[in-house]
């Protein structure tokens, strides 16, 4: 039986914040949030039969209309360089309120919320959030993504996992924060090598560090031959030499920031850091990269971006050549 436009409208209407919540938590972005709850009313208000509940068939809907555009050329961010950030919702005090701006806008649509979901591969995502945003029984989350209810539990274990992964272990205030980036200013302007050296062997070993324990994670999911690739002896030595190497670079760092804080930091010692922690850098994510085959250059992993990265940290704030001159020029020769 064929419902009245009307009435369709009338449902739609009804549970429009709710598409437009499932729609930009999908995508990150205002804009492409729109245009699905668009295509969502119009294939909706196009069905021929009456469903059962207006709002699991929206939900379906909209869901598989995000996936969809995750997987397509448009979304794979091709052309931007640097870590993505999802569109922020702005409400202003003037606008009435709206499906959009009222109920379904709730904590868990944050700036670092979405982030995290960048994560997660389209499937992944939409199970995540119709079962920990919108409490779906995995029954129902199998017919929105088409996959059975065992394949949907295992993808929301990996969701999960992923996203606590990523998830900071503690959040600095403002004053640490802006205590970090005077630091920083005032030793770029007055020259202080040892402290600039300092702050940027530390954020090199932090990203080689994210990136080994990603390439880790990836390679447990990752299969070929039927087995995943973690399994095999090169993938794990390869591993095996990154964690090293980040481990090594961590104690460097550290005895360099005890050095700079009782001031006795030489820069001899900070060109040391910076140059190796870099280079470290470089090679560990051209690492991580090929562990991720062709998938390591798509920039919604967060391995393609760090590639980008790592190209300019051994430039900037003193060429590898340059530090080395002044370790060499150190030693009298």
């Amino acid at each position: 039986m064929e419902a009245a436009p009307g009435a369709r409208d009338a449902a739609f209407e009804e549970h429009r914040g709710l598409v437009f919540g499932v729609a930009y938590r999908m995508l990150g972005s205002v804009a492409g949030a729109e245009d699905m709850v668009q295509d969502t009313y119009l294939r909706f208000r196009a069905a021929r039969d009456e469903p059962r509940s207006a709002r699991a068939l929206l939900v379906t809907i909209v869901t598989r209309l995000c996936m969809d555009e995750l997987k397509s050329a448009r979304l794979q961010r091709e052309q931007y360089i640097g870590q993505w950030l999802p569109e922020p919702l702005v409400t202003r005090e003037s606008e009435l309120p709206s499906p959009e701006n009222m109920a379904e806008r709730e904590d868990d649509v944050s700036m670092a919320f979405l982030v995290m979901l960048e994560a997660l591969g389209p499937v992944e995502r939409a199970v995540f959030l119709l079962r920990e945003v919108f409490d779906y029984d995995y029954g129902d989350i199998a017919q929105v993504v088409g996959k059975s209810e065992g394949a949907c539990r295992q993808a929301f274990h990996r969701a999960r996992e992923r996203v606590a992964a990523r998830q900071h272990r503690y959040t600095p205030d403002y004053a640490r924060r802006r205590a970090l980036t005077v630091r920083f200013l005032e030793a770029v302007n007055e020259g202080n090598l040892g402290g600039l050296m300092e702050i940027l062997s530390a954020d090199a070993v932090g990203i080689a560090a994210e990136c080994t324990h990603s390439a880790a994670e990836y390679a447990k999911e990752r299969t070929a031959f039927g087995q995943p690739i973690g399994s095999f002896q090169n993938s794990r030595f390869k591993l095996a030499e990154m964690a090293t190497e980040v481990e090594i670079g961590q104690t460097f760092v550290d005895r360099c920031v005890l050095e700079l804080m009782e001031g006795t930091l030489t820069a001899e010692t900070a060109a040391m850091a910076k140059w190796w922690c870099t280079e470290m850098q470089k090679r560990t994510v051209d690492t991580c990269l090929q562990l991720h085959g062709g998938y390591g250059y798509m920039l919604e992993y967060p391995v393609a971006t760090a590639y980008l990265d790592a190209r300019i940290t051994t430039i900037y704030g003193g060429t590898t050549e340059i530090m080395k001159e002044v370790i060499g020029r150190s030693l009298g020769v």
